[in-house]
């Protein structure tokens, strides 16, 4: 291509309002080797500011501008493919966000520069080779024998294996390094690095025993294979209670991906998940796994995310962000317990896994299965709507039985004189579980001891100083905490404000693991929750050791809930059932309903029948009478009308724009200008709702104000197009500065 040669790039530093294709020239020493998917460094706004910039495409330059020019590659090859970069531009489309925030998703943390550098560099190892024929070297190893026995062993072992790690040598010989110089020096043998991958510590199985389905099993795997072989991108849901072997329906379709050359994408919501799926997966597809989640270390995960990239992978496991993996030949794409809002992420771009794999299995012609017991409102409408194709599991796997479920009132417990958070019916039957060798669950959705401290005299409540929330105690360090931004504090021997004694209320994983040791002294309890699970590989040890070690009791937050399965389980305990019931959110009963059969569904795994003990202070009502009753239909008939007359998702869609900063009186203010805007530009459509400037749920986190408007109205490029304009021109807006905005679409919060 003969004349001048420009790339248009998304640039780094460009925010949401000025976010844009820009222009710059190649230079001629670079036009080979600048291609779209390849990451440069170019000079940025007035100051020429040197920052990064992904090249999106080049082209002929036929204008008469003057353009800057790229100033240097940063990759050795393009890091992004084609679908890649159209998949960013989607997104920033779709989800409110700037090209670069998509990249920045799809990339390991290991990939970012920092201080011109490669946050994670290859890791090398020091590899020894023999570098004559091995008869040769044999019969020098004879001649050494003698007067260079070391040197004359390792010979030995090199002529048997060819290669291995130079350490490796050393340890099975011992030799030093200066044993092994000599050789190197009469070119015997030879060092090389070569580049070795950190990959995560899981238990891996060797052995798999033979999945045999049962005949509901094998008519759901063989509809969907139907489905599958008609080689159109579609959906399915499949909808099985729990312990009806959705994983192994899961492993099987793998397996036919697997044989027709193509890859698959498992994803699951929680890191906890994670290694016991590991095992189960390794069992059947060797080191064809690999594994992607953001517990892992941050040179694991670049190297995990270079196995993928080079095709030594067919499946992928992991969280949220496993849905990018850069698979090629993509078949099949899995979401467990798809109901989870951990599908959904929280910072831009705000996207749901389910939206990226819809997207990334029509640009692939691949299969999307989702598979829960519960699952969401929005799929069993689509469901429903003849969007996703419905597969049903309504028995456990070998016929066993769904728990019995015991639902203890807790009012009657206070008037009887139990003021503890264990009733009368739970401590029954967790002391026979403990007298039998049994093992029990406990869920409670909140983590440390006690939820709010207040003086009964004067009614002060330790508030954080940064947000609107009141302190969690925790009684592992006695301190007050915020879950919101960390700030903690010693908590106080008396009231601040008059001096009265202070109370503790309400209960978290803490404050349950100290009523058991109370209740049962010497039996021991593991408590899982984000305070336990802070390390590496943390949420293994406990699972593990709650397994192997047949520990008596796990008390736990929603990791517990779904996807554990272990056949000594036999009781599951749900603490304060109702606390998620009467929270400000249209999904809260969905939310609840979902986490109280979850949690359910891992007792009576084994051969013996499980037992559930639900604990509530609202017995009678409708939710938790159904989620005891594990009937998910008569919960969706009764959910899906209520959100056709609220209209609320998935009956229409919800904008959400968002506006954050110090000052309250500025958040305000720029809410209602961007409100009559949007009022002003939507006057002309029906059947939508703008309401609002209201305060989030939470007003004040972090010192900044939050405050929200909401559109009601059907997901169109129009409404898109027209938020995205609004918040373009309220960041360049200088009256607004200070100001925050960020829209999203369907929030789970």
């Amino acid at each position: 291509m003969s004349g001048k040669l420009a790339a248009k790039v998304a640039v780094s530093a460009a925010t949401y309002g000025i976010d844009r294709p820009y222009d710059y020239l190649i230079p001629e020493k670079m036009r080979k080797l600048v291609v779209p998917g390849r990451r440069v460094i170019v000079p940025f706004g007035r100051g020429n500011r040197r920052c990064e910039a992904m090249v999106l495409s080049v082209s002929k330059y036929e204008g008469t501008m003057q353009l800057k020019p790229i100033d240097s590659l940063m990759d050795e090859e393009p890091i992004l493919t084609e679908k890649q970069l159209k998949l960013a531009l989607w997104m920033r489309d779709r989800f409110f966000c700037t090209v670069y925030d998509a990249v920045h998703a799809m990339l390991p943390s290991g990939m970012w520069y920092r201080d011109g550098r490669q946050t994670v560099k290859d890791k090398t190892e020091s590899y020894l080779y023999l570098n004559i024929p091995p008869e040769d070297a044999a019969e020098i190893a004879e001649q050494k024998r003698l007067r260079a026995p070391l040197q004359s062993s390792v010979l030995k072992l090199m002529v048997q294996i060819g290669q291995a790690p130079l350490k490796e040598v050393m340890y099975f010989t011992g030799a030093s390094r200066g044993s092994i110089n000599p050789l190197l020096k009469q070119e015997i043998l030879r060092i090389e690095e070569m580049e070795v991958f950190r990959q995560p510590k899981y238990s891996r199985s060797s052995n798999a025993d033979e999945i045999i389905l049962n005949d509901e099993q094998r008519a759901v795997f063989e509809g969907i294979l139907r489905q599958m072989d008609e080689k159109l991108p579609s959906a399915a849901l499949l909808f099985g209670v729990t312990g009806s072997g959705k994983t192994s329906v899961y492993i099987n379709l793998i397996k036919e991906v697997l044989k027709k050359g193509k890859t698959a994408i498992v994803l699951v919501p929680e890191i906890a998940l994670t290694p016991q799926l590991v095992s189960v997966f390794s069992a059947h597809f060797d080191d064809k796994i690999a594994v992607l989640h953001s517990s892992l270390g941050t040179g694991e995960r670049y190297d995990e995310w270079k196995r993928i990239r080079s095709g030594d992978v067919k499946v992928v496991i992991g969280t949220r962000s496993a849905v990018f993996a850069p698979l090629e030949d993509l078949g099949l794409i899995v979401i467990d317990e798809e109901q989870e809002y951990t599908y959904k992420s929280e910072n831009a771009p705000r996207y749901h896994a389910r939206d990226i794999a819809k997207y990334r299995c029509v640009q692939s012609g691949a299969f999307l299965l989702m598979g829960s017991a519960t699952p969401s409102v929005e799929s069993m409408y689509s469901a429903e709507k003849g969007k996703y194709t419905l597969y049903t599991l309504k028995n456990r796997y070998n016929k066993k039985n769904l728990p019995e479920v015991i639902v203890a009132d807790m009012k009657k417990e206070l008037k009887n004189g139990n003021g503890t958070y264990i009733s009368e019916p739970l401590r029954r039957e967790l002391e026979k579980n403990i007298e039998s060798g049994k093992q029990s669950i406990l869920f409670i959705n909140r983590r440390g001891a006690s939820s709010q401290v207040v003086c009964p005299q004067c009614g002060y409540i330790f508030t954080c100083e940064n947000c609107s929330v009141a302190m969690t105690y925790h009684s592992a360090n006695g301190r007050l905490m915020c879950h919101y931004c960390g700030n903690s504090m010693p908590v106080k021997d008396s009231c601040p404000q008059c001096g009265g004694k202070l109370k503790f209320i309400g209960a978290g994983t803490q404050k349950i693991e100290e009523e058991l040791h109370e209740l049962f002294p010497g039996t021991e309890v593991l408590r899982m929750d984000t305070d336990t699970v802070s390390q590496s590989y943390s949420h293994e040890k406990i699972l593990s050791k709650f397994r192997d070690e047949n520990v008596p009791i796990l008390v736990g937050t929603q990791m517990v809930t779904k996807g554990l399965d272990f056949e000594n389980v036999t009781l599951v305990g749900v603490i304060l059932a109702d606390q998620l019931l009467y929270v400000n959110d249209f999904r809260a009963y969905e939310r609840t309903f979902s986490l109280i059969t979850q949690v359910i569904g891992r007792s009576g795994r084994g051969d013996i029948p499980g037992r559930a003990v639900i604990q509530t202070f609202t017995p009678e009502n409708e939710i938790i009478r159904l989620a005891s009753k594990q009937d998910y239909m008569s919960f969706y008939e009764g959910e899906i009308q209520l959100r056709k007359a609220l209209g609320s998702p998935p009956v229409t869609d919800m904008f959400v724009i968002t506006v954050t900063g110090i000052n309250e009186q500025s958040v305000v203010r720029g809410c209602i200008k961007l409100c009559n805007s949007l009022e002003k530009y939507l006057s002309d459509l029906e059947n939508i709702k703008v309401l609002g400037p209201a305060p989030a749920v939470i007003a004040k986190i972090n010192n900044r104000f939050r405050y929200r408007i909401t559109i009601s109205a059907e997901n169109s490029k129009r409404i898109r197009d027209t938020i995205a304009h609004l918040i373009r021109e309220f960041s360049k807006d200088k009256m607004n500065r200070g100001l925050s905005v960020f829209a999203d679409i369907n929030p789970f919060e």
